[in-house]
């Protein structure tokens, strides 16, 4: 039991600001997202659509799915649930109050366009081979985040 007072600001301030950890059997030391970036905790939580909140989180999940790729590598989403097969991300969005949708393409490079609502998120982070004739891997954690940015200031 830990005997730790606080005062209903800072009981106020911590209910609002996000909290994540992750734990690695193959790294414990490692932390998936150490530190939540400033464009993600600058707006409170609680002001926050359900959609955007969980679009802000799906992109800190692909920023840091893509650190641990190889330079061979890109990320790609797996669906849940179906032969549907998998979706190379190459953008993402949300509709307020509850839709969140990623854009891509399939392993036959059909235009494809998953929309889902937050209640059945179900997203597999998958590491794809890049395009042949690709001199580098594309990185879309990074321009998404600057899409949180963009939202924000707007």
């Amino acid at each position: 039991m830990i005997d730790e007072i606080a005062t209903t600001a800072e009981a106020y301030e911590a209910d609002a600001l996000p909290r994540k950890i992750d734990v690695h059997t193959d790294a414990p030391q490692r932390s998936a997202c150490a530190d939540l970036p400033e464009e993600v905790t600058r707006k409170p939580v609680k002001s926050k659509s359900p959609a955007e909140w969980a679009y802000e989180r799906l992109v800190l999940y692909i920023r840091n799915f893509e650190e641990q790729l190889d330079p061979a590598q890109e990320v790609a989403m797996g669906f849940v649930g179906g032969d549907a097969g998998v979706l190379r991300i190459e953008g993402m969005g949300y509709f307020d109050p509850d839709i969140v949708t990623f854009y891509g393409s399939d392993a036959n490079g059909a235009r494809t366009q998953l929309i889902q609502h937050i209640s059945q998120l179900s997203v597999i982070l998958r590491a794809l081979p890049k395009p042949s004739g690709e001199e580098t891997p594309r990185r879309i954690g990074f321009q998404l985040s600057q899409g949180i940015n963009a939202d924000q200031t707007a």
